[in-house]
């Protein structure tokens, strides 16, 4: 994974969208809860989750996992179930069989294809079968828009992780606008959703 995203700046940056007031005011994160809450993903497992806030929009209903030990410090004053990597290894937490759904929202991008791979197949035993796998990543502009991103994780990229990981596709799409956007706002998303 990119290192830079292990320090405390980064934890800043993750921070910095919250502290604005306009967003505040116009809930610009409103559409991407909506999102996140009809993907039904029941107890879920976030991988790298930052200072939580996927873990906020679904009302804390999962556990999540981060290599940023400010980011999870953050994510644990808020009340929520967060660990470093090292630290959810020996919780009760890591049982086989035990998440609905493990979730990488805006991850994949900071690490090369084959290092998905691996950290996903790190956690897949803890999916329960038929779980679902959900990958978003940013389109072109939201990729462009951070440094520390490493490789871009387009559909067919993803395709390829998830068959590297023999699970089966189920849907994919661009949100919260039509595909051609991503090349020119910052937010539009690729989601990707697969099935152990």
């Amino acid at each position: 994974m990119n290192k830079s995203t292990i320090n405390t700046e980064y934890t800043e940056y993750l921070k910095s969208p919250d502290l604005i007031w306009w967003k505040r005011l116009l809930d610009v994160q409103r559409p991407y809860r909506w999102n996140l809450r009809r993907l039904e993903l029941g107890f879920f497992l976030d991988i790298g989750c930052g200072v939580g806030r996927n873990l906020i929009n679904l009302k804390g209903n999962g556990i999540g996992i981060d290599h940023n030990s400010a980011s999870i410090e953050i994510a644990r004053k808020q009340g929520l179930n967060c660990f470093t990597s090292d630290d959810f290894n020996k919780s009760e937490f890591f049982i086989e069989k035990s998440f609905d759904s493990i979730l990488l929202s805006h991850v994949a991008e900071h690490m090369t294809e084959s290092e998905v791979v691996k950290l996903l197949k790190t956690y897949l035993p803890l999916l329960k079968s038929k779980g679902k796998v959900i990958i978003i990543t940013p389109q072109e502009k939201g990729y462009k828009s951070d440094s520390t991103h490493n490789q871009f994780m387009n559909f067919e990229t993803l395709q390829r992780i998830t068959e590297k990981l023999n699970l089966n596709y189920i849907k994919k799409y661009s949100f919260p606008f039509p595909r051609i956007i991503g090349r020119y706002f910052k937010y539009n998303e690729f989601v990707f959703i697969a099935e152990k």
